[in-house]
């Protein structure tokens, strides 16, 4: 399934999503779909990325595993960032009415597909 495809998937399934985008290790867009202005999104997901890479970094050294997804509340919207592989992450922004379970199982089930797809 094409990128595209996963990334339009995941925004009309999920309640309240505004929009999803790839990102590469360095923050930059790789693809997106969104019900906002494009670099809205790939704004928040250039520094989201950053954010994920560096709660990586912490617990690298824990002694819980391997940070998958982070999940960022703020007083709007719910921010999922999550990794693909070690080069790509996904960033999901949804309404903070969205239910964050429904977000998160819909948003993994994306990331199995996107690691298919890289």
């Amino acid at each position: 399934m094409p990128i595209q495809d996963i990334l339009k998937n995941l925004v009309d399934r999920t309640p309240l999503a505004v929009g999803a985008i790839l990102v590469d290790w360095e923050g930059e867009a790789v693809q997106e779909h969104c019900h906002c202005d494009p670099y809205d999104i790939r704004f928040v997901a250039a520094h989201k990325g950053i954010i994920l890479n560096r709660f990586k970094e912490i617990h690298a050294n824990g002694r819980v595993g391997e940070v998958e997804d982070v999940v960022v509340t703020a007083r709007e919207a719910h921010l999922i960032i999550g990794a693909v592989d070690q080069d790509y992450a996904l960033v999901l922004r949804v309404g903070r009415g969205c239910p964050v379970a429904q977000a998160l199982r819909h948003f993994r089930c994306s990331v199995e597909l996107l690691k298919k797809e890289i």
